[in-house]
C-alpha cells in the first residue's frame, strides 16, 4: 500500500503515521501537511525522510499539486485527516473552515477519482482499480448533541450545531455522494474526543495540563458538566487501521473509547495528578453552540472489524500528563507566536 496521509503534522495525523511506521511498516507513507498552526514537524522528528516515508508540504486545496503527489508516489490509499478541527476558532472564522474542510475534502476526492478510476472520462463507468481506498476522518460532533440517555450510532441523524462540525458534516456528505454516484471505494469514520501526545494546547486536556503545571487559570466552560466519550489517540489509530484495510466500502464506522466523563471532572483530575487546587479553576462564560453530551456506539466496528479499544481511561490519562511532563520543550514551542496572540483573544478577557 501507498499511503497518502493528509494532515499528517497534527495530532491525529502525526500519532497515525507513527502508529503505521511501528506497526505496518511493509506500507509506503507520504505525509501532506500545509503546516498551519496546529500542523508541527517537531511531532515527526524521530521519523526519518527514507524510501517508505515521505513528506510534503501542500494544501489538499491545490488540485494540481495534489495530482503531483498522487502521479509520483502511485497512491493507493488516502487518509484525510486535513482538516480546520477547533471549534471555538471556527466561530470566529466559519469560511475557513468550509473552505478547507469541503473543499479540499472534494479536490481530494476529485484526485483519487481521476487517478483511481478505469475509465475517468466514463460518467456512467463505476469501476475502479482493485485495492485502493479513500477514508474520510470525521468526528461525532456531525450527531450534534445527545440528551442524558443514550449514544450515536451510525443510523443517527446528521445534525451539527457548530460551523465546524458543519463543515465536517458536509464533507462527509460529499464523500457519500461519491461512493453513491461514482462508485468511489471509500469509508467514514467518526470519532469521539481524542487525547494523547503531541495534541495542540488549546484542547481541553493538553491546555489544562499546561496551564496546571505553570500556575496559570484554568478555564472550564459553563458549569463544566459537557460530557464526552474519550478515546486514546492509539486506539484511534488502530481503529481507522483496521477501517482502512478490512472496511466494507461505502460504510461508515463510529469509533469511541467507552469513557464518558464531563469536562470537568477531567479538570479536577489533572488538578490532583499535577499536585494542585481547585482554586486554579475559572468559569468562564459557555460558548455559543456548546453540545452538552456525546457518547459512542462502538458496536459496528468492534463486532464487524474486530476493533476494540485498549486503554483504559485511568491507565491513558495518566500516561498522556506523564508525556507532557516529559516534553516541556515541546510544548514551548507550539505555545509562542500566533498561539500565544489567539489564547490572549479567547481567554484573556475573563482573566483581568
Amino acid at each position: 500500500m501507498n499511503i497518502l496521509v493528509t494532515g499528517g503534522a497534527g495530532f491525529i495525523g502525526s500519532n497515525f503515521v507513527r502508529w503505521l511506521k511501528k506497526n505496518a511498516p511493509e506500507h509506503r507513507v507520504v505525509n501532506v501537511d500545509a503546516l498551519t498552526y496546529a500542523g508541527n514537524l517537531e511531532n515527526l522528528s524521530d521519523i526519518p525522510q527514507d524510501e517508505g516515508y515521505r513528506f510534503v508540504r501542500a494544501d489538499i486545496r491545490d488540485r494540481a499539486k495534489m495530482n503531483e503527489i498522487f502521479f509520483e508516489n502511485d497512491i493507493t490509499h488516502v487518509v484525510n485527516f486535513a482538516a480546520e478541527s477547533h471549534v471555538d476558532r471556527s466561530i470566529v472564522d466559519p469560511e475557513l473552515f468550509l473552505s478547507t474542510n469541503v473543499l479540499g475534502t472534494q479536490a481530494l476526492l476529485d484526485t483519487a477519482k481521476q487517478q483511481w478510476k478505469l475509465a475517468p472520462e466514463d460518467k456512467y463507468s463505476r469501476a475502479f482499480r482493485e485495492g485502493v481506498k479513500f477514508l474520510q476522518v470525521s468526528t461525532d460532533e456531525v450527531y450534534g448533541a445527545l440528551g442524558k440517555e443514550g449514544f450515536f450510532t451510525e443510523a443517527t441523524p446528521l445534525a451539527p450545531n457548530s460551523p465546524y462540525s458543519a463543515a465536517k458534516a458536509s464533507a462527509d456528505l460529499v464523500c457519500r455522494a461519491y461512493h453513491e454516484t461514482f462508485g468511489m471505494p471509500l469509508n467514514i469514520t467518526r470519532c469521539s474526543n481524542n487525547y494523547g501526545p503531541y495534541q495542540f494546547p488549546e484542547k481541553l486536556i493538553p491546555l489544562m495540563i499546561h496551564n496546571c503545571m505553570e500556575g496559570k487559570p484554568l478555564p472550564v466552560y459553563g458549569d463544566g458538566m459537557q460530557i464526552r466519550d474519550w478515546l486514546h489517540v492509539d486506539d484511534h489509530c488502530s481503529a481507522l487501521y483496521a477501517v482502512l484495510t478490512r472496511g466494507a466500502a461505502g460504510e461508515v464506522y463510529n469509533i469511541g473509547g467507552n469513557n464518558e466523563r464531563a469536562n470537568l471532572d477531567i479538570v479536577r483530575l489533572i488538578i490532583r495528578s499535577l499536585g494542585a487546587g481547585d482554586e486554579l479553576i475559572s468559569y468562564v462564560k459557555d460558548r455559543p453552540g456548546h453540545d452538552r453530551r456525546y457518547a459512542i456506539d462502538n458496536t459496528k466496528i468492534t463486532t464487524q472489524l474486530g476493533w476494540s479499544p485498549s486503554y483504559t481511561f485511568e491507565e491513558g490519562i495518566q500516561q498522556t500528563i506523564a508525556w507532557y511532563q516529559n516534553h516541556m520543550e515541546w510544548l514551548e514551542h507550539v505555545l509562542s507566536g500566533a498561539y500565544a496572540d489567539y489564547y490572549e483573544r479567547m481567554y484573556a478577557p475573563f482573566f483581568q
